[in-house]
């Protein structure tokens, strides 16, 4: 997800909260049944490791899954975030062992010491996935899936082809734009793209692909020529939905006058991608006494999709790729040479075998036991990695621990039978989620000029928002404005782009299919045709995300 891991770390530390009164025995509570609301109810990571291919550096080009996709929450609850199984990418820069690639001034650098002395852990990343988010806007029950980017040392983040990643409504500014609307057939809300129905445990696939769109450069600054491509596999749409530019990860070393992290960006690194995980990390709870004044806590009910054999089926097909896969035909396309499907050539795809090991979770630092007596992270056959569910009095199967008694240091999962009725804590019930403000975008710079051949347009979404869009031609989208391209780079790039949309269609299968299972749909109100006269060459692109019901 997904979700920038090192801000979520750095929030979950800093965050102050009220702790929860331990155990006291003996004495008779003058506030039981007193429910307070708290923070950091819930943290932790549901993960597991996935094996590097031999020739690691070969297999960069590319890395992709399957991910379930299911309502963790029955309700949208406020100041909630959970990201779902995911994972991150970030250039490989193994051959630097003590020199900083975050430059003086950025975030990481100036904040984050424990990062060094390299920082590149938080040099920069790709993220995102399916999840939710507290910052979301318009929550609608399932979750989202969200595009994420770090460019800059978490200076910012580069979420959508105009926003960031949920933090403000107002658009990045023009220098910070960075991704590339590729489809002509799929609109990229600011909120994230959400689903039609209720996917419970279908899954939705999306690997990043590493493509040149554009040759490398050696001006100032230097750039490389890897376009981090964002493919989806899902049951109404296939294929490329937008990439992140080149010079999104180049400048950084140009802005701080600092070229030794020329060439070290992911436009010119290969690509390094671990294992992935569920990423806990906003979740409430309440606390409250029972008549002898011991402590007991609720969080709100984190639901998982079980089949026949008790088992949450997560993540499947953890794949890397070479150049072989794709980057290869691709760049013979574009110089000129056949056409080529977009399909991933399996003779560049490797298969990662992967492994678990059981999650520890805690309560604003206090340890939860007992929740291994509810389930454990498995890796089943076909290489599929999931959780085991108990028979457990706890709590009902596919269900986290709801419930917790306070005892010393620590938080030990109970049933809701074993919960004192006087705490009040059975019946009530968490906030939910209002509706955020309006994202918006401007009328001028980047945005106005050259600006839209055709629009707005409106459709609502599953989400129940309100969603503006206007057509652009490709290279006079937003994004690409900050830059001084001559006219040929950009007329060769229109041209390609064209052969793109007349080829690549979006009921072809461009990852290989799941292993297990079924796709689940993205809301059909994302899916658009271009208008007449339009169909090649010409993206949408979203101007405004608004509540429909305002």
């Amino acid at each position: 997800m997904k979700n920038s891991l090192l801000i979520i770390l750095a929030f979950t530390t800093l965050l102050g909260t009220c702790e929860g009164k331990e155990e006291t025995a003996g004495r008779e509570s003058k506030t039981a049944g007193v429910v307070t609301p708290h923070s950091r109810g819930l943290h932790g990571y549901i993960g597991y490791s996935a094996s590097r291919p031999p020739e690691r550096a070969a297999y960069s080009a590319g890395m992709g899954f399957y991910s379930a996709v299911w309502p963790l929450i029955d309700r949208p609850i406020a100041n909630f975030q959970i990201g779902l199984p995911s994972a991150w990418i970030t250039p490989d820069n193994s051959d630097n062992k003590d020199t900083p690639l975050a430059p003086v001034g950025t975030l990481a650098r100036d904040n984050w010491p424990a990062r060094g002395p390299t920082w590149a852990s938080v040099f920069q990343t790709v993220e995102g996935g399916l999840g939710y988010w507290a910052r979301n806007r318009f929550r609608y029950g399932p979750p989202k899936f969200s595009m994420n980017a770090t460019p800059q040392c978490y200076d910012y983040e580069v979420g959508s082809p105009g926003w960031s990643f949920f933090y403000s409504s107002k658009a990045l500014p023009d220098n910070r734009l960075g991704i590339a609307q590729l489809s002509n057939r799929l609109l990229i809300p600011p909120d994230a793209l959400p689903f039609e129905g209720n996917p419970n445990g279908k899954f939705l696939g999306y690997a990043y692909m590493a493509l040149p769109f554009t040759d490398p450069t050696t001006g100032d600054p230097p750039t490389g020529d890897q376009a981090w491509t964002c493919f989806l596999s899902a049951a109404n749409f296939k294929g490329p939905i937008a990439y992140y530019i080149p010079e999104t990860w180049s400048k950084i070393g140009k802005l701080f006058n600092y070229p030794f992290i020329y060439g070290r960006g992911l436009d010119a690194r290969p690509g390094n991608m671990g294992g992935g995980a569920m990423e806990i990390n906003t979740v409430p709870r309440f606390d409250a006494e029972d008549a002898r004044g011991v402590v007991y806590s609720k969080l709100p009910k984190l639901q998982f999709p079980v089949d026949e054999q008790g088992r949450s089926l997560l993540v499947q097909d953890v794949t890397y790729y070479s150049k072989a896969a794709l980057y290869d035909a691709f760049k013979a396309w574009r110089d000129g040479g056949p056409a080529c499907s977009g399909k991933f050539d399996e003779k560049g795809a490797w298969k990662s075998t992967l492994k678990t090991r059981t999650p520890r979770f805690d309560q604003a630092g206090k340890q939860i036991t007992g929740v291994e007596k509810v389930f454990d992270t498995r890796v089943f056959e076909s290489n599929v990695w999931g959780l085991q569910w108990f028979d457990s009095d706890i709590s009902p199967t596919g269900c986290f621990p709801q419930y917790s008694k306070h005892v010393g240091d620590r938080r030990v999962a109970v049933s809701a039978a074993e919960v004192p009725p006087e705490t009040q804590l059975l019946t009530r019930r968490f906030k939910l989620a209002g509706r955020g403000a309006p994202y918006t975008s401007p009328t001028t710079g980047a945005w106005g000029n050259p600006g839209p051949v055709r629009g707005p347009f409106t459709v609502i979404l599953a989400d129940g928002s309100l969603v503006t869009y206007c057509w652009y031609r490709f290279v006079d989208q937003p994004s690409f404005q900050q830059y001084a391209w001559s006219r040929e780079k950009k007329e060769k790039l229109q041209s390609f782009v064209e052969k793109i949309h007349a080829n690549w269609p979006i009921d072809r299968d461009y990852m290989a299919p799941p292993g297990t299972g079924t796709l689940a749909r993205l809301d059909p109100a994302l899916l658009v045709r271009p208008p007449d006269g339009l169909e090649l060459g010409y993206v949408p692109i979203v101007t405004r995300q608004e509540d429909a019901a305002r």
